[in-house]
């Protein structure tokens, strides 16, 4: 049961409503929206504040300014696309704290709405310094979080504000996240299969190591399985391995002796000669990728056993793509186990998609609408798989 309030518990009529939300969005050069995905997911709770007679006060970081601000990262394109998507203009304030500020806000009516300039303009946003976070709850009668996104970070608009602000309270994209990702990893119906990939170990350890007692099965892929191999002494050729990781691939590999989870690592691997979309090909079986080359997606054997066991799961949580998905011919094995995930969810299987590379391949093979869940937050997601608690959500009020 989700044990923090929400936005159905309070009542916002003529109440400012600072809301933080993720609207950290790619932009084109021409400073638009290149994707509004974040933007539409926050769009429920925005309208039901909205409709409610809150005067809503919008706040977000976008990019990496480094705590000073910067034209580029401006969240004008964002303020721009919302007041498209809900009809209504949506002013963007010269700043987020500060005199200018306190009066756009103390001017709002009901049903009004204003966004914030980027949080992270300044470096007090990410330092969570606790007077840059009382001049934000200045602002709110009411702290609403639907930033899943950035839960997982101790920042002062997520984190700081909510000791300065009471109620404190989730909106409805954090409650759905935390309910499917904690229905996933807590209840799961099963077999439950848990599928990482990406380039790297480090970031993924904490994962595997609080999963591994909870699932049924766990499937590797992507270049992180190059440096168990090399710790085997297998050959990689010029594949990516973390030099730096291969003794905690070597105790992570001796726990997955000591598990009841049947745990895989590739059976065989797409190989080219070099980093290339136009580079020579083969298909090499695991711990034989020659010299001068280097593995850049899952092999047909692969494909086919995780498939298998990913079509039969009742549970899936996936993290990760299993190769250069990016790059056609290094494409067919994250697309595969995604076409597997769609299969599984349309015999009844719960799947949950986590991480910015798992979401941007299943918008490139058409297949977002075709599983349970797909997180807005890449690292939020995977730290609440590793077991850890996100500041974010811990600082709301308790029901």
């Amino acid at each position: 049961m989700f044990d923090k309030m929400t936005i159905d518990d309070v009542d916002v009529r003529g109440k400012k409503v600072l809301m933080r939300v993720d609207f950290n969005v790619p932009l084109t050069e021409d400073q638009e929206v290149a994707d509004d995905a974040r933007i539409v997911a926050s769009l429920p709770t925005i309208r039901k504040i909205l409709n409610d007679g809150g005067r809503l006060v919008l706040m977000s970081h976008l990019g990496r300014p480094k705590g000073k601000p910067m034209p580029n990262f401006s969240l004008r394109p964002a303020a721009g696309r919302l007041s498209e998507l809900l009809n209504k203009p949506v002013k963007l304030a010269p700043d987020c704290i500060g005199p200018e500020v306190v009066v756009m806000v103390e001017s709002l009516h009901d049903g009004d709405v204003v966004l914030l300039e980027n949080v992270r303009f300044y470096q007090e946003e990410t330092d969570n310094d606790a007077e840059f976070s009382q001049a934000l709850a200045r602002l709110a009668d009411v702290y609403v979080n639907d930033a899943f996104g950035s839960a997982h970070r101790a920042h002062a608009s997520v984190e700081g504000v909510a000791h300065h602000v009471t109620p404190a309270v989730a909106g409805y994209l954090m409650k759905k996240e935390l309910e499917y990702l904690g229905k996933a990893l807590n209840t799961p119906k099963r077999p439950f299969v848990a599928m990482l990939g990406g380039a790297k170990i480090s970031g993924k350890i904490d994962v595997i190591e609080n999963m591994l007692p909870k699932v049924d099965a766990f499937l590797l892929g992507g270049a992180m399985t190059f440096t168990f191999d090399a710790c085997e002494g297998l050959k990689v050729g010029t594949s990516l391995v973390e030099q730096e990781r291969m003794d905690m691939a070597k105790d992570l590999l001796a726990k997955f002796g000591n598990v009841d989870a049947k745990v895989m690592l590739p059976l065989d691997y797409v190989v080219a000669d070099s980093f290339s979309a136009d580079a020579k090909t083969a298909v090499v079986n695991r711990g034989e990728i020659p010299d001068g080359w280097m593995g850049l997606d899952i092999g047909p054997r692969t494909i086919e056993a995780y498939s298998k066991m990913l079509e039969e799961a009742g549970t899936v949580a996936w993290n990760g793509p299993m190769g250069v998905f990016e790059m056609k011919p290094f494409a067919l094995g994250t697309r595969a186990v995604a076409e597997a995930l769609a299969k599984a969810t349309s015999k009844g299987a719960v799947t949950v998609v986590g991480g910015g590379d798992s979401a941007a391949a299943l918008a490139d093979f058409g297949l977002t609408g075709a599983v349970s869940h797909v997180s807005t937050g890449g690292g939020a997601s995977l730290e609440f798989m590793a077991g850890k608690v996100l500041p974010g959500v811990a600082a709301l009020s308790d029901r």
